[in-house]
């Protein structure tokens, strides 16, 4: 069976950069992912002496960095031609951080996609994801974009259009849910080729554009099957663990842990 590392995303534990590291290594984790839109970490506050640091710290607590976040508004993506003059240039950046840090992902949303592919909003993401795609692609890395405001079937065929090896997916079952409900089970084998990450995260949708993220299985997402989903996939990456809410975030992340560990310890469904 699959073994998949877990990590968490570190700006979930409401803490500061360094010391939430420390904690992700104190619960046990293989790794995080931390945003790099803001504060000590965005990418014109961290000389190249600092980013040497950074890594070796991460390197000597026994981790790994899964992933940088470069998502300076997941609303607009890459859809707004006017934010993009200002957005493209600083997720490059996030990418350029990456290689420094030795880190092949950068996650981001490319935003909410008109049904319609002729559409001036469709054509600006398309333009502006086939940009990204290929400075990352130069760069080493995969640009993801996190799964959620449109289905899996829509998604596929825009990343077909960009056509390169550096798009990806970050498959967030719980986006797919509270957004849809759309199926995210089923929506593994249809982008399986492009997941290159994932988060753990629950929720439920309310209707009516409503939704409300949980602790990890407490929600929609089925996880023995999703599970069974990423390994018929082969999937091989992280489970980042993801919590947006709730008053006890470092409660529900080593929860959401154990949770994993107990799931990945016994058999998983047959697809």
């Amino acid at each position: 069976m699959v073994r998949w590392k877990i990590g968490v995303v570190v700006d979930c534990l409401r803490m500061p950069p360094r010391d939430g590291i420390r904690k992700v290594a104190e619960l046990g984790l293989d790794g995080f992912q931390m945003y790099v839109t803001r504060g000590e970490m965005y990418p014109d506050n961290l000389s190249q002496s600092a980013r040497r640091e950074l890594r070796r710290m991460v390197e000597d607590l026994g981790l790994e960095i899964s992933a940088l976040c470069g998502d300076f508004d997941w609303i607009r993506g890459f859809t707004d031609a006017e934010f993009n003059k200002v957005n493209v240039p600083r997720v490059k950046k996030c990418l350029d951080l990456a290689a420094d840090l030795g880190v092949r992902i950068v996650t981001m949303h490319i935003g909410k996609l008109p049904e319609d592919e002729s559409h001036p909003v469709y054509q600006e993401a398309l333009r502006t994801s086939v940009e990204l795609a290929r400075y990352a692609e130069s760069r080493g890395a995969v640009l993801c974009t996190e799964t959620g405001p449109e289905a899996p079937e829509r998604l596929l065929a825009f990343l077909r259009k960009v056509g390169s090896p550096g798009i990806g997916v970050n498959y967030d079952p719980a986006n797919l849910v509270m957004c849809g409900p759309f199926d995210h089970i089923g929506g593994v084998a249809v982008l399986k080729d492009y997941i290159r990450h994932t988060h753990a995260k629950d929720g439920v949708c309310l209707g009516g554009g409503r939704y409300r993220e949980l602790p990890l299985g407490q929600g929609g997402v089925v996880f023995p099957y999703y599970l069974a989903a990423l390994a018929a996939a082969g999937y091989k990456g992280y489970l980042t663990i993801e919590r947006e809410s709730g008053d006890d975030r470092l409660g529900d992340v080593a929860r959401a842990a154990a949770f994993l560990r107990q799931l990945q310890a016994g058999e998983l469904p047959t697809l």
